[in-house]
């Protein structure tokens, strides 16, 4: 993708949807942090499904100790590595209790510290609780920075890096939702939908996938 077509390909994106967000469902920032936790291997919606059971019983760290490793187990078990999930969710909230007050820390360095909480997950809170400018790179928002040449990476991390160079900052905040909807019902990974997609004269990817019953040209 050419540096001259970056900018109104985002232009695009935000003319369709000025006002993105995640499909997570969350009230508070720790309500957030347990629902990205909880999401990795698993399907927003079937991490809504648990945590539509969960948040009305316990929506605090405390809360969720004293809920304690069985009945949390119980209140999750829907989605998948719900054990390991459930051991790293308790250690959080031990750790949000025992040195944060029970309040989700604001910077990468302390997300990242807590168990089970990686550099995507510290930078989905940063970027959607808090309105920082990062990009969590999933394996949707890397098939598009890969296919469409916007930011090319061999590694999560290298293309979330030429993102960060390349998303002009005023949609920054709002890149990473626009980029994963996109890569999740557009830029699909067998076929992507090229014959409805609004940027596709942005593009890289050759030849574009034509309509269903459509001859290609």
């Amino acid at each position: 993708m050419r540096n001259d077509q970056v900018e109104p390909f985002f232009a695009t994106l935000r003319a369709a949807n000025p006002t993105p967000t995640t499909e997570l469902e969350f009230t508070t920032p720790f309500e957030l942090l347990v629902a990205v936790l909880l999401s990795a291997q698993s399907t927003d919606v079937g991490v809504n499904k648990a945590t539509r059971k969960l948040f009305p019983v316990a929506n605090t760290p405390q809360a969720i100790l004293d809920l304690g490793l069985e009945r949390l187990e119980d209140s999750i078990k829907t989605i998948g590595l719900y054990h390991n999930k459930a051991k790293h969710l308790l250690a959080t909230c031990r750790v949000l209790v025992e040195q944060y007050g029970g309040v989700v820390p604001r910077t990468r360095d302390a997300l990242e510290a807590l168990p089970g909480v990686g550099r995507k997950t510290a930078n989905v809170v940063l970027n959607v609780a808090f309105g920082q400018e990062t990009l969590a790179v999933d394996t949707h928002i890397f098939r598009v920075g890969n296919r469409t040449g916007l930011a090319p990476g061999k590694t999560p991390l290298a293309v979330e890096l030429a993102l960060m160079k390349r998303v002009p900052k005023e949609y920054r905040v709002d890149a990473h939702h626009w980029l994963i909807l996109h890569g999740r019902y557009v830029c699909v990974a067998r076929t992507p939908r090229c014959w409805e997609c609004a940027v596709a004269r942005y593009c890289d990817y050759r030849p574009k996938t034509p309509a269903p019953g459509s001859t290609p040209a």
